[in-house]
């Protein structure tokens, strides 16, 4: 409640480092294949949890309850649950970065596995483990099967990319999201309305906020000055109250993915009047969140319904 009254007043938070605000998850909940080999000394599996998610890990054979046990769970997760060829695991807090449990499974038949159950984490396949299907015998029908669905499921995902960048490479938002984000304001019908400069330890940040005919735009301009390491986006909303159910479409350009220490780049978000209007015609205020690339939250913009200039 004390973010919506902060961005009814269009102020913009910085908020670093906040589980409480991280992005929504339901896009990274993934089902995943793992090919364990059977071997001694194998490497542990890392499962990849997150609060308020259950996450399953299915076998090819019963799993035995009395040898299966998570270390050091007290307080931070649920009791595991086992029953046939699952386990299911339910953190009660997210994990801390660098954290890492142990975590045995048996099976009846005697094989063992070893996972590390670890927090969120920036992956070419998601973020959470919601269900992982475990196998030992690699070329056994059901491994093939779901190992075919992984396939098609990443072929299917491309392929809606693809089509999704030759939409935008007609669009008229992306073509002026590109113009912003190349510094030339003057070639597009925007007026710049709003100047704000957050505060933050590591990053510096100029904030722009641009009115148009039936449009508005979003400039955020950031400058590393954290000497860690680089800067990464990972993606960003456009909604009413926060959360994907009423999230609304929008065109972002950026001249750079990863801003490197004592580097600046620019990330442009434009934004037709359709995505303000609700049903009867009427015009509600939207919020812009931009997120950096372990997932929380870095700046979120107030974007009044009056920036669109009719």
């Amino acid at each position: 409640m004390r973010i919506l009254q902060l961005l009814r007043c269009g102020l913009l938070l910085v908020l670093l480092a906040s589980p409480a605000l991280a992005r929504d998850e339901a896009e990274k909940l993934t089902i995943r294949t793992l090919k364990v080999p059977a071997h001694p000394g194998q490497e542990a599996s890392p499962i990849y949890v997150s609060w308020q998610v259950a996450s399953v890990l299915r076998f090819e054979q019963d799993v035995d309850p009395a040898k299966t046990r998570l270390l050091a769970w007290e307080g931070r997760f649920e009791p595991l649950l086992v029953g046939r060829k699952k386990v299911v695991i339910e953190p009660l807090r997210d994990l801390d970065s660098g954290e890492a449990l142990p975590l045995l499974v048996t099976l009846v038949d005697g094989t063992e596995f070893t996972f590390r159950v670890k927090p969120k984490s920036r992956e070419d396949w998601g973020w959470i483990d919601y269900q992982v299907n475990v196998f030992k015998d690699t070329n056994s029908y059901n491994v093939i099967l779901s190992s075919l669905y992984d396939s098609l499921n990443r072929e299917r995902k491309l392929s809606e990319e693809n089509e999704r960048f030759k939409k935008e490479e007609n669009s008229v938002d992306h073509a002026l999201a590109t113009l912003l984000a190349n510094g030339e304001v003057k070639k597009t019908p925007f007026r710049r309305v709003k100047v704000v400069r957050p505060k933050n330890e590591d990053m510096d940040m100029v904030v722009e906020l641009f009115a148009g005919p039936g449009k508005a735009a979003v400039v955020v301009t950031l400058t590393n000055t954290y000497y860690g390491g680089p800067w990464a986006f990972d993606g960003a909303y456009l909604t009413r109250d926060f959360t994907s159910y009423t999230a609304r479409p929008f065109a972002l350009r950026m001249d750079r993915n990863e801003i490197v220490p004592g580097q600046s780049g620019r990330i442009a978000v434009v934004v037709d009047k359709s995505a303000f209007e609700m049903e009867g015609g009427q015009l509600a205020d939207l919020a812009l969140q931009i997120f950096r690339g372990d997932g929380l939250l870095q700046v979120a913009v107030a974007m009044d319904h009056t920036l669109v200039r009719k």
